[in-house]
């Protein structure tokens, strides 16, 4: 059997972690298996759907390394394929029209709320005769279809993940709405709905494993019955655990960010973030926290994918993220930078400042932990002028500080070299008898405005080749009371 697997995101929104992370699992299954990826979007939600919200999970997709072998296919385009099978349905008696209206159903729920019952359509629509159905026609009633559930029936299934799952038919809430009503009087019936649908994609694609949210359990149980109504092999099911926050329950907008977009933009990095999720649910065999999507696809099985809840640890994705910043190559490094440092207005020709970028790369990638970071260290080579610290400010009031810096600041000529600034802290040193830390951390405040930062002399040699470094030194300098 060729393993095909699918990921099936809805365009109503952009793409957010809970569904990247299950594009995830599905794609290192479908290459551990040497199967396919497909991907599907799910559009039937005329009103919500949008086509910015399709490119947006295209590209989040894209950009996350997550190449589907197949599609996009889009429902939208599939209609007569789900419209045949209701008919179907109906035709074999397994579905039916029903009439209820909106203020008949309420009073159904009030009722059962009022004595205490689960909430559930009490299928008093199924055996209509031809001439209630006649009556209700006449009077202009508009049916939705509705497919017959037996509340005695047992719906079982082995989860790829948890094991046996049993649900009991009386559990899913009655007859099932399969198809909307009919918006103009030439349909038969309307939009069809996302069971029915689901279940005629993966019937049509020959699906064989369905990958997704433990909150799609009950749905699977239904769609389980559509399945073997239309006479189909029923696929393989493994239901991921839920991301969770830090309290423990499921990851939301209100836990600050949900969208694949937003993680970019927050600094993070493709490799760290997949593997981040990767991790968010799966336990690899040899422990291993740090690998590429190829290499955990070799070792990636469902029976290690754990049942409880993955708390979302943005500690841990920081960590992962600042990994793989610390080990790029400092092109790569470079190249990921350019747009945060444009977006922030900073100026620098990539052309004629290339080996610069790359030098001032080098210095902050010890120190970075998101992209972003890029942005606020390396705002003092970009920006005029410098904001001194309220500690940093202390330091230079003392004693012997401005005179350092008087002497440093009259040292300082275009073309600085590593052993000529070396040589002017040596000579300062000497020159005020006093103790090297006194005159490096003056000089640090001098440059930088701060008294702790990246490597001091090459911090020096960046700003001395933009001739930023005699008059910050100066400037700092006029500003210690004498």
């Amino acid at each position: 059997m060729s393993v095909r697997v699918r990921i099936a995101p809805s365009p109503t929104g952009n793409l957010h972690i809970g569904t990247a992370r299950t594009a995830v699992f599905n794609w290192l299954f479908a290459r551990n298996q040497e199967g396919k990826f497909i991907l599907r979007v799910e559009d039937t939600d005329l009103e919500r759907s949008k086509s910015e919200y399709t490119e947006n999970i295209k590209s989040g997709l894209t950009w996350l390394g997550l190449t589907w072998d197949e599609g996009p296919f889009f429902q939208t385009q599939r209609l007569d394929l789900y419209r045949d099978a209701i008919q179907k349905l109906i035709d074999q008696g397994f579905a039916y029209p029903c009439y209820c209206t909106p203020p008949e159903l309420e009073q159904m729920r009030e009722k059962q709320k009022a004595t205490n019952q689960a909430p559930r359509y009490d299928n008093r629509h199924r055996n209509l005769t031809a001439e209630e159905i006649a009556q209700f026609e006449a009077d202009g009633r508009k049916p939705v279809i509705r497919f017959k559930i037996d509340d005695e029936q047992k719906i079982v299934w082995n989860d790829l993940v948890r094991g046996k799952v049993v649900w009991q038919g009386s559990d899913l809430g009655g007859d099932m709405v399969i198809a909307r009503t009919p918006e103009q009087d030439s349909e038969t019936f309307g939009q069809p709905l996302y069971n029915l649908a689901v279940v005629v994609d993966d019937i049509d694609m020959d699906i064989t494993h369905v990958i997704r949210g433990e909150d799609h359990i009950a749905n699977t149980a239904k769609q389980i019955l559509l399945y073997e109504a239309l006479g189909a092999n029923v696929p393989e099911f493994a239901h991921t655990p839920l991301i969770l926050n830090t309290e423990g329950k499921k990851l939301s907008k209100r836990d600050g960010v949900t969208s694949i977009d937003d993680f970019r933009k927050m600094g993070f990095i493709a490799p760290a973030l997949t593997n981040y999720m990767t991790l968010l649910g799966w336990t690899p065999p040899d422990a291993q926290e740090i690998f590429t999507l190829d290499s955990a696809a070799t070792q990636f099985y469902l029976e290690r994918v754990n049942k409880a809840g993955a708390k979302f640890d943005w500690d841990k994705l920081d960590w992962l993220n600042s990994q793989y910043l610390h080990s790029m190559p400092s092109d790569d490094l470079l190249s990921l930078l350019i747009p945060y440092w444009q977006e922030a207005g900073y100026q620098f020709d990539t052309g004629a400042d290339k080996q610069w970028l790359l030098d001032l790369t080098t210095l902050l990638a010890p120190s970075l932990t998101r992209l972003t970071d890029g942005v606020k260290d390396g705002a003092l080579f970009f920006v005029d002028g410098v904001t001194i610290a309220s500690d940093a400010q202390e330091f230079v009031a003392q004693d012997g500080a401005k005179a350092v810096l008087e002497s440093v600041g009259s040292q300082c000529e275009s073309g600085l070299t590593l052993d000529g600034a070396k040589a002017i802290i040596k000579a300062v040193t000497k020159e005020f008898k006093v103790k090297k830390g006194l005159v490096m951390r003056s000089l640090r405040v001098g440059l930088t405005g701060a008294l702790h930062g990246p490597d001091l002399i090459q911090t020096w040699l960046l700003l001395n080749q933009k001739g930023m470094d005699k008059t910050r030194i100066e400037t700092v300098s006029n500003s210690i009371s004498n």
